[in-house]
């Protein structure tokens, strides 16, 4: 992402109570001093949807979420390092900076927070927000730093941001429970605000990821929403113990050959301990290799 700053032009429909028929000039910007002189301008409510950039309608939800309950939105785009482990994919991770922009704009977001890593992470940097039990399981036994690095950099842009309300989306369900502890256990302001998966026509969750799938891989991966879907129906048939859901997940998963299963879970939504008893509100997730790609998924039983 360029060191530049400027503004994009764009026409912001009406579409709730805070917004209005008018011209907008969304700005974006690459440095903190920047960031922190747009936020100082403000008063009312800031809506603020942190990304990692090559977005999708997911990404998009969240924006539009945020412009319609608040006065102005900033977004963030921001390859994380300290969140990818020595061999995972933080080189290749898609990138598409100016189309990014344009569809922030179009959305209504106010201002883009683009930085670059020596912004978030100057030299001599050695200060890092250390995760509990809630992040050791599942995606935190697979990735060790994962959610260290995750919560680090959401504190950082919290505190460059200072947002009223910050929206995440529920596919990354670990992570909305990392972050939601981590916002009590710090007594930071920020209102977390959960929203919908948002899903391809068969099924599939909206990954950035997704585009590293072949056709074939892209095919076999809607097996993950199939055992989501396959442990629902179970469970709305009155199924509740947790084992038979993971088995029914594990089953599923199965039949497609070029799955391989990372986890399945049933667990308690804040803490991510497993459960016995799939009680209404339980989180069912699991994770799937389908070629090099890993691809997460959850549903919560209500």
């Amino acid at each position: 992402m360029p060191r530049t700053s400027g503004l994009f032009r764009t026409e912001r429909l009406s579409a709730g109570a805070c917004q209005t028929d008018r011209t907008i000039s969304m700005r974006s910007v690459s440095r903190i001093d920047e960031a922190r002189e747009w936020r100082a301008r403000l008063s009312g409510s800031v809506g603020f949807v942190p990304t990692m950039g090559f977005l999708h309608e997911g990404h998009l939800s969240l924006v539009r979420r945020a412009r319609k309950e608040n006065e102005a939105v900033a977004a963030s785009i921001f390859v994380n390092p300290t969140q990818f482990g020595p061999s995972e994919d933080f080189a290749r991770y898609p990138r598409d900076p100016e189309r990014d922009t344009r569809l922030l704009s179009e959305a209504g977001c106010d201002l883009l927070f683009a930085p670059e890593v020596e912004q978030m992470y100057p030299e001599g940097h050695e200060t890092f927000v250390e995760m509990g039990a809630t992040a050791a399981p599942l995606e935190g036994a697979r990735r060790p730093g994962h959610f260290r690095g995750v919560a680090t950099v959401v504190l950082k842009l919290f505190n460059v941001i200072r947002p009223t309300r910050a929206y995440f989306g529920r596919k990354d369900a670990q992570q909305l429970a990392v972050i939601r502890r981590m916002i009590r256990d710090l007594h930071h302001p920020a209102v977390i605000v959960a929203c919908p998966t948002v899903r391809e026509a068969d099924g599939l969750a909206m990954s950035s990821r997704n585009t590293y799938l072949s056709p074939e891989e892209r095919r076999a991966a809607t097996v993950l929403h199939r055992a989501l879907s396959a442990a629902r129906d179970r469970w709305t048939n009155g199924e509740r113990d947790a084992a038979e859901l993971r088995r029914v997940m594990r089953e599923t998963l199965d039949s497609e050959p070029l799955a391989r299963i990372d986890y399945v879970s049933v667990a308690d939504p804040d803490t991510m301990r497993e459960t016995d008893v799939a009680a209404s509100g339980a989180l069912i997730s699991l994770a799937v290799k389908i070629g090099d790609t890993h691809l997460i998924d959850n549903e919560r039983m209500e």
